[in-house]
């Protein structure tokens, strides 16, 4: 009979050590789960900083590259992301056209620089330079005959060849 007593005190003993070693190591891992999303959260705040900073460079890209002067405002969109390579990417648009003129840039927070940028078809071919085309006219002109006609008269009028 004491022989069962003990055992079952042993037995008690082990299961209480146990329980309280889980509730010490769950508590352990909350709180790490917590620093952990405080963390992202600074990085997040760090990013939309840098973005917000990097801004005006990014204006200035764009306008270098609008060799026909089509960009009259440029908007950037809320949302700022981080790449798991560390890079912050910032998007937006040009003059008010999310879905036809938008683009992506690409910013690398060690050395404040824009590493890429990006721009859809439509956008792309704004800032296309023609002149390096102009001993092959047909290139400019397939790309032309695949507008319909008020596409190809804005077109135009975008790049500054009509009024």
């Amino acid at each position: 009979m004491k022989n069962i007593i003990k055992f079952v005190s042993v037995l008690v003993v082990i299961i209480l050590v146990s329980v309280m070693s889980l509730i010490v190591q769950d508590n352990k891992q909350s709180q790490s789960n917590v620093n952990v999303e405080v963390k992202e959260k600074s990085e997040q705040e760090k990013a939309e900083e840098f973005a917000e900073k990097m801004k005006p460079k990014i204006e200035e890209r764009l306008q270098k590259k609008d060799i026909h002067h089509f960009i009259e405002k440029i908007t950037f969109k809320k949302n700022v992301s981080i790449s798991p390579m560390g890079y912050v990417t910032v998007d937006g648009y040009i003059n008010g056209e999310p879905e036809k003129f938008d683009f992506s840039a690409s910013l690398m927070l060690k050395s404040n620089e824009i590493s890429s940028m990006s721009y859809s078809p439509e956008l792309s071919y704004r800032f296309k330079d023609w002149e390096k085309y102009k001993d092959e006219p047909k290139i400019k002109q397939n790309y032309l005959n695949r507008l319909s006609e008020k596409e190809r008269e804005q077109y135009l009028k975008d790049i500054g060849e009509i009024e």
